[in-house]
């Protein structure tokens, strides 16, 4: 990945130990520099120093995405830092309470929609006269979720579909002025979170962490659960040149658990 995205500069939401911490490393390997995005300074901090420990500039800008003049900061300053935008990661995420659709409350799936669509929406926004100076280009971070229609994940499906169908029409938008605008669907990805709550099951059950592991891993073609750096990989390629002929599209990073 060295030098895919040389003198680039990438922004990044939704910052935090997994994916959030492995698009920001991926993307510096890659010879980014980055704007990290997210509302915790400590946590943004950390990484940013591991950006750095790797040649790269980063900056941080605690970011509440809901915060309508808090995302107006953020452009400016990102483009303040590097005189450029290169490519905007829309990672950033909030989880709708996981209930059958005939029982969430309407009001807490407003709020789902709020974070995962409109946020996005805006965010990419004020982030298009930046990107079309230089041919830019847009990744949303979606979900699995859209593969399948399990019960009590309703309410998430519904946000990430519009989320996918948001991408898909910016496409076909943005596209004459140069700028790319593409998806990508991970599962499960095995960091921090899952950990805790694969720990969780496994202590519940009285099995190994092992184990649970193991029984969801035999869910995909390839018998393991994507790590960090491995979704993240395929956000670089979205961003990079590699991808100059791509865009309007979703690419599902699940180690084969689902076909699309």
């Amino acid at each position: 990945m060295a030098g895919l995205l040389e003198g680039k500069a990438v922004v990044i939401s939704g910052v935090g130990p997994g994916l959030g911490r492995g698009l920001a490393l991926q993307c510096a390997k890659a010879g980014a520099d980055v704007v990290l995005a997210a509302r915790n300074e400590e946590r943004l901090a950390e990484v940013a120093k591991e950006v750095e420990e790797i040649g790269r500039r980063a900056v941080t800008v605690p970011t509440d995405i809901n915060d309508a003049a808090a995302c107006e900061r953020l452009a400016a300053t990102a483009r303040e830092a590097f005189g450029r935008v290169d490519g905007l990661v829309n990672n950033a995420f909030a989880t709708p309470p996981l209930t059958d659709l005939t029982k969430v409350d309407l009001d807490a799936v407003r709020a789902g929609f709020e974070t995962n669509v409109l946020a996005a929406l805006h965010l990419t926004r004020l982030f298009v006269p930046a990107l079309e100076e230089h041919g830019g280009s847009v990744v949303m971070v979606n979900s699995a979720v859209l593969r399948h229609s399990r019960r009590t994940f309703g309410a998430y499906k519904m946000a990430k579909a519009a989320l996918l169908a948001m991408a898909q029409n910016l496409s076909t938008e943005l596209g004459p002025r140069g700028i790319r605008v593409n998806t990508i669907a991970p599962g499960y990805i095995w960091a921090d979170n899952l950990q805790w709550y694969f720990n969780h099951l496994a202590k519940k059950r009285g099995v190994t962490v092992q184990e649970v592991y193991d029984e969801n891993a035999a869910t995909t073609d390839l018998r393991k659960l994507p790590e960090p750096d491995e979704v993240a990989d395929a956000v670089v390629f979205m961003l990079s040149p590699l991808a100059r002929a791509v865009t309007g599209q979703c690419l599902d990073v699940n180690s084969g658990e689902w076909h699309h």
